[in-house]
C-alpha cells in the first residue's frame, strides 16, 4: 500500500498531498518492512521534505521524522545526515513553534546519546533562542493554551535531554552554561512559574555534572530559596536536588562564603519551613533531608549548627503524624550522632529530650506489622543512617554512655545491621534474578502477603530513581496517590538515587560496628567484658555474624580498591 499509494505521492505537485503523505509514512514507520529499502525510501523522502518549500510539508515531514528515528534499527541510516537534519530543524524552528517539533529533536538526542556531544552546544544555543522567542510570543498571548508556551516548555525538556546525553562529558557544561544562565536566572523568579519545574531540572544537571559549582551558578541560590519563601513550597523535592547538589559539590564555597551567608541562608528556610504549624508533614520532607545532606557533607565543620537543627527537628518530630517524617526526623538526629556522637548526645540531654528521642527511637526500631514488616525505616538508606548514628554512639565513653544504655544501643545496632544485610542481599537477589520492574515502587504494605520478608518490600528502592528526570516523575505520581499510608510506604528516598551520592556511600556499617567495639575492648576491657556478660545467647550469634561478615566485607572492598587500581593503570 505503501509503496503503491503513499511513494508516489512524494513527488506530487500539490503541497497538501506531500504533506499527507509524510504524515502517513510516518504512521507506518514500526511496522516490519518485507524490504528494507521500502523503510530507508520513505525515511529519505520524509528527510527530503524538511526541504519541501511549503511550510506544512516541512512540518508534517519533522513530526514523520520522529517516528522513524524511534523505529530506526540501525542508526548508519540517519549518522551521516545527522548535521544536515539538525540545521532543517533549527530553520524549522525559526518559523514555527511547536511542541512536536521539540519532541522530534528530544527522540533524536535521545537515540544518538553521547554522539550529539559535537552539537550540544549549537543545539542549546538554538534551543534557547528559541526558548526566547516562544515566551516572547505566550507573553503577547493570555491564551492559556498558546501553542508558544508549549512549545517553550518543550525547548527547556529537550535542553534537559542533551544535558542528560552527554552527562558524562563535564567539559561541556563549562561551555553551554553562559548560554542557558540567563533562562535559569529569569525563570527561578516568578516569571518562572509555569516552566519551574523544568528549569530547575537544568539546574540540576548544571549544578551536578560540572567540573565545578562557578559563581555564577552560585548566584541562582538566592534566586531559589526567595522562590521558595514566597511561592514554590509545592517545588520543594525539586528544590532538594539542586541545593543538594550546591552543598556536596560545592562544601567549600558553601562553608567559607559570607556574602550571602549560604549556611544562614539554609537555617533561615529549614527552620521556618519545620516550625510552621500549618505545613502538611508530606510537605515538609525535603527539609530533614537537607539536614542530614548538610550533616552528611560538612563532618567536622558546622558545630554551631548542630544545636540548631537538633532543637527544630525534635520540637517538629513531637507533633509529626506520617511514619515517613518521623523515620526522616530521627535520621537527622542518627546524622548528628555520626557528625559528632559526644557533642550531640551533650545537646539531647542539654535540652531534656534524650530519654524521650532514644524511647521513641527504640520504640520505632521494634514496631512491625502482623507480616513482620517493618512499620518504620523499612529501606536500605534508612537502616544504614540508624546503623551508623546507634554504632557511633559505641565510641563514647563510660561516663557519657552507662551500662544500660550501652547494651540497648548494642543489642539495638545488631538487629538493625542484621535487617539491612538481608535486605541488601534480598535486593542483590532481586536485580539478578530479573529485571527492574518499575511499577514495583508504587506497592504498599498492604499489598504484601504474610510471606514477603522485610527486606523485600523495598527492595527495588535504590534502583527507583535512575535519573533526576525520574525523581521528578515519581514526585508527580506522589501527589496522585489515594491515601496517607499508600503516601509514606511508597514515598521515594532520594539518598537511595545513584544520582544523588552521599559521603555514606563509602562507609561500610558493618565494619564500623565491629571497629568501635574493638575500640571499646581496647580501651575499656572491664566495660567490654561486662557488656558481652549482659548479651544472651541469640545476640551473641548475632554479634558473631555481624564479625564474620565484616571480615568478609574488609576483603570485597580491598578487592574492589585493586581492580579499580588496575583499571586505571590499563588506562
Amino acid at each position: 500500500m505503501l509503496v503503491q499509494h503513499v511513494f508516489p505521492e512524494f513527488s506530487s505537485p500539490v503541497g497538501h498531498l506531500r504533506a499527507k503523505a509524510a504524515w502517513v509514512a510516518g504512521q507506518y514507520a514500526h511496522i516490519n518492512f518485507s524490504d528494507p529499502n521500502n523503510f530507508l525510501k520513505a525515511l529519505h523522502s520524509v528527510v527530503a521534505g524538511m526541504r519541501d518549500p511549503e511550510l506544512p510539508v516541512r512540518v508534517d515531514s519533522v513530526f514523520a521524522l520522529r517516528s522513524f528515528v524511534e523505529a530506526c534499527r540501525d542508526l548508519n541510516e540517519i549518522r551521516p545526515i545527522l548535521p544536515q537534519l539538525l540545521d532543517e530543524f533549527f530553520k524549522l524552528m525559526n518559523e514555527v513553534e511547536n511542541e512536536d517539533l521539540v519532541f522530534t529533536l528530544e527522540t533524536i538526542v535521545d537515540k544518538f546519546g553521547e554522539e550529539m556531544a559535537p552539537y550540544a552546544l549549537g543545539l542549546c544555543q538554538n534551543l534557547a533562542a528559541a526558548f526566547w522567542r516562544c515566551m516572547n510570543t505566550a507573553e503577547a498571548d493570555e491564551d492559556a493554551d498558546d501553542p508558544g508556551a508549549l512549545a517553550a516548555v518543550g525547548c527547556l525538556r529537550a535542553i534537559s535531554t542533551i544535558l542528560e546525553s552527554v552527562s558524562r562529558l563535564p567539559h561541556l557544561f563549562v561551555q553551554v552554561e553562559p548560554t542557558l544562565l540567563p533562562i535559569m536566572r529569569r525563570m527561578l523568579t516568578t516569571d518562572g512559574q509555569e516552566v519551574f519545574e523544568e528549569v530547575l531540572e537544568i539546574v540540576s544537571y548544571m549544578t551536578f555534572f560540572s567540573p565545578t559549582i562557578s559563581l555564577d551558578m552560585w548566584s541562582l541560590w538566592p534566586l531559589m530559596m526567595e522562590a521558595l519563601a514566597d511561592w514554590a513550597i509545592d517545588f520543594f523535592p525539586n528544590i532538594l536536588v539542586p541545593l543538594d547538589n550546591y552543598i556536596s559539590r560545592g562544601t567549600a564555597h558553601f562553608l567559607s562564603c559570607k556574602e550571602p551567608d549560604y549556611q544562614q541562608s539554609l537555617w533561615n528556610m529549614i527552620s521556618s519551613i519545620l516550625a510552621d504549624r500549618n505545613m502538611e508533614d508530606g510537605d515538609i520532607e525535603p527539609a530533614p533531608k537537607l539536614i542530614q545532606v548538610l550533616f552528611q557533607n560538612c563532618r567536622g565543620q558546622v558545630d554551631q549548627w548542630v544545636e540548631p537543627y537538633i532543637r527544630i527537628t525534635f520540637e517538629r518530630l513531637r507533633r509529626a503524624e506520617k511514619s515517613y517524617l518521623k523515620c526522616l526526623l530521627v535520621q537527622v538526629i542518627a546524622d548528628a550522632l555520626y557528625y559528632n556522637a559526644a557533642l550531640t548526645l551533650n545537646i539531647l540531654q542539654k535540652l531534656g529530650v534524650a530519654a524521650d528521642l532514644f524511647n521513641l527511637w527504640f520504640q520505632m526500631l521494634q514496631e512491625v506489622k502482623k507480616s513482620g514488616v517493618r512499620v518504620h525505616f523499612k529501606r536500605e538508606h534508612d537502616k544504614k543512617v540508624c546503623c551508623l548514628g546507634l554504632t557511633s554512639l559505641l565510641t563514647l565513653p563510660a561516663g557519657q554512655l552507662p551500662a544500660e544504655a550501652l547494651g540497648r544501643v548494642f543489642r539495638a545496632t545488631l538487629d538493625l545491621l542484621v535487617a539491612y544485610k538481608e535486605q541488601v542481599a534480598a535486593a542483590a537477589k532481586e536485580e539478578e534474578a530479573e529485571d527492574d520492574d518499575d511499577m514495583d515502587g508504587f506497592q504498599t504494605d498492604d499489598e504484601d502477603d504474610g510471606s514477603d520478608k522485610e527486606m523485600g518490600v523495598d527492595a527495588e528502592d535504590g534502583d527507583e530513581a535512575d535519573s533526576l528526570k525520574f525523581q521528578k516523575l515519581a514526585a508527580q505520581a506522589k501527589c496522585f496517590r489515594p491515601s496517607d499510608e499508600f503516601d509514606d510506604d511508597s514515598d521515594e528516598d532520594f539518598s537511595d538515587d545513584e544520582e544523588l551520592q552521599s559521603p555514606i556511600d563509602e562507609v561500610d556499617p558493618f565494619i564500623l560496628f565491629v571497629d568501635a567495639v574493638k575500640a571499646m575492648q581496647a580501651s575499656d576491657p572491664p566495660r567490654f567484658q561486662s557488656l558481652t556478660q549482659t548479651l544472651d545467647f541469640h545476640y551473641q550469634a548475632l554479634a558473631n555474624g555481624v564479625a564474620q561478615h565484616a571480615e568478609l566485607r574488609r576483603a570485597e572492598i580491598e578487592k574492589e580498591k585493586m581492580e579499580k587500581a588496575a583499571a586505571a593503570t590499563v588506562l
